[in-house]
């Protein structure tokens, strides 16, 4: 027993022995060996593809960026390699510190540098110390389009907008890089495999028509003071959407520096909200497929109407005595939209709203779309139904009010917004994309009354600031209380704050594009003051571009 335990004890020292020699005494060659010897892998993506408007101009591309890093355990003289990078990089000196002190073969120390700090770091000559490049995105219109674009991360990955959906179709297929690291350093030269260049999109956007978008909300937030706003142009026949603009925005080049994150949703499809009286015409479309009234229907308002104890009102209380449903959208009037959906019946009423698609997702090409269940609503009470008729306690997006007017205005079929019309590849191949349209929701003839009594609205309505000389205009009003549990406030009923907006087309009876105008509390009464000049001022621009011919003299 004694002489087995001492032959493991001299075993065992022999062990310990050899490792120290190996480990501690040899560890330093054979640790540069070793990394002499191997070879790594890491994922990367072909060039990413770019992204360009109808007319060609260039919302997103690619260009070649240099960066400064350092390998520390090359680094020999670090009292100079500290005093030149952060003399020259404008970089605090204990920050490089830091870096040079890092038990490492790479250490990133500036990742945007001018041509001027690269060559002067060159100069030097400092060992361990190096210049590298990359090809990193960047979105020459700056904020013109952000929350339709989004941004692409540092990790290469689009975030948001046409950037988060299209990835896949604008990082290309992804390949893998082989390198080498050397011997107390890492070698920056790659040899690639084969990696895919990632195809290019044109979308149906119109710069013009867009930066006309943002140029007439930016301008406009100045006197109204609203908290945010949305303004959408599409042609209602294809779904194709000719611009997308919210205010306010932010840069896609440097994304990092905002602090709310918030800002990077696209209120348009990302953001819910009661529409209001715009929603009116839905409620008459639908009541008028069913045959249960016609434009000429009358009924007689008292300026209320109760359901159950709760009472319904007119805006400021009027009262508007004997009216027509063409008047009803004409003057606004909520006991009169409530007039419709009683003749309707409630269960005609939701099949009607799930037709327009009010309970789905129109399935636009963005990332992060989002609809209300409407799960209060679809509990059925009287009281519910009843203020749906005039858009309020009914939550719907932007987008999805937009497809919805598009089948009242196109003769009744409900087509899907997209913004890509063409994905062409590194060989110019293209592929078209085509406009989806679905069979009738109302008729051809329901979608002519309709159409006809948007544009008495228009005519001798409350929508008369829309109008432009020569031209008939289709459109509605809407201004909708915002409530409490929208705010984030755990109370019922509603705020004093309000969401004004006007959708409108035009020509009228042969539509080339729809516009809604949404801004979120502005401070003004009615959005016949607020939406309004901005549709007018917007409908004015494209009709002059695109020279449509006028309807009358």
């Amino acid at each position: 027993m004694n002489l087995v335990l001492a032959a493991l004890i001299l075993l065992g020292a022999t062990v310990i022995g050899r490792l120290f020699f190996l480990q501690v005494l040899q560890g330093g060659y054979y640790r540069a060996l070793a990394q002499g010897q191997q070879k790594f892998f890491s994922p990367v993506s072909g060039e990413r593809g770019e992204i360009f408007f109808s007319g060609g101009q260039i919302l997103a591309t690619n260009y070649q960026r240099q960066f400064v890093y350092v390998s520390p355990r090359e680094v020999k003289e670090k009292e100079k390699a500290e005093k030149a990078l952060s003399q020259i990089l404008d970089i605090p000196p204990e920050m490089v510190r830091e870096k040079l002190n890092q038990d490492s073969l790479y250490q990133l120390v500036k990742n945007k540098v001018t041509d001027e700090e690269a060559e002067r770091l060159q100069r030097l000559e400092i060992t361990g110390v190096y210049i590298g490049q990359e090809r990193v995105r960047t979105f020459p219109q700056q904020t013109l389009g952000s929350q339709t674009v989004g941004f692409v991360d540092s990790e290469k990955q689009g975030q948001y907008g046409l950037e988060g959906f299209y990835q896949d179709v604008l990082s290309g297929q992804e390949g893998m890089i082989e390198g080498e690291r050397g011997v107390g350093g890492l070698l920056i030269s790659f040899s690639p495999s084969q990696t895919e260049k990632g195809r290019n999109l044109v979308l149906t956007l119109d710069y013009p028509i867009q930066f006309e978008a943002e140029r007439l909300l930016a301008e406009a937030q100045k006197g109204l003071q609203f908290e945010s706003g949305t303004i959408i142009v599409l042609r209602p026949d294809s779904g194709e959407i000719l611009a997308l603009a919210n205010y306010p925005g932010f840069d896609p080049n440097n994304y990092e520096q905002e602090k709310d994150l918030k800002i990077f949703q696209n209120p348009a499809s990302q953001k819910i909200f009661e529409p209001g009286s715009v929603f009116k015409a839905i409620t008459l479309a639908a009541t008028i497929e069913e045959g249960k009234v016609t434009p000429q229907t009358t009924y007689v308002d008292a300026g209320v109407v109760r359901i159950g104890r709760t009472p319904i009102y007119n805006y400021d209380r009027r009262t508007w005595g004997q009216r027509t449903m063409t008047e009803v959208l004409e003057k606004s009037i909520n006991t009169g939209a409530v007039f419709a959906e009683q003749q309707l019946g409630s269960n005609l009423f939701l099949k009607y709203l799930e037709k327009f698609g009010f309970f789905e997702k129109t399935n636009i090409d963005l990332q992060g779309e989002v609809f209300s269940q409407n799960q209060e609503f679809k509990k059925g009470y009287e009281i519910n139904f009843a203020t749906a008729a005039f858009g309020q306690g009914i939550e719907i997006t932007p987008l999805q009010l937009v497809r919805a007017f598009s089948a009242l205005a196109n003769g009744g079929k409900l087509v899907k917004p997209h913004l890509v019309k063409e994905i062409i590849d590194q060989n110019g191949q293209s592929q078209k994309i085509s406009p989806e349209i679905t069979d009738n929701i109302i008729s051809p003839r329901t979608s002519s009354q309709i159409v006809s009594m948007l544009t008495s609205v228009v005519e001798n309505g409350y929508g008369k600031k829309a109008k432009v000389p020569g031209y008939f205009v289709a459109g509605k009003t809407g201004t909708a209380q915002v409530s409490w549990g929208a705010l984030g406030i755990d109370k019922p009923g509603y705020s004093d704050q309000t969401i004004q907006s006007f959708i409108g087309f035009a020509p009228a009876f042969n539509p080339k594009f729809l516009i809604l105008v949404k801004l979120d509390n502005p401070q003004t009464k009615t959005a016949e003051y607020s939406a309004i000049p901005i549709f007018h001022d917007l409908a004015k621009y494209i009709i002059d571009a695109w020279q449509i011919p006028p309807d009358y003299q």
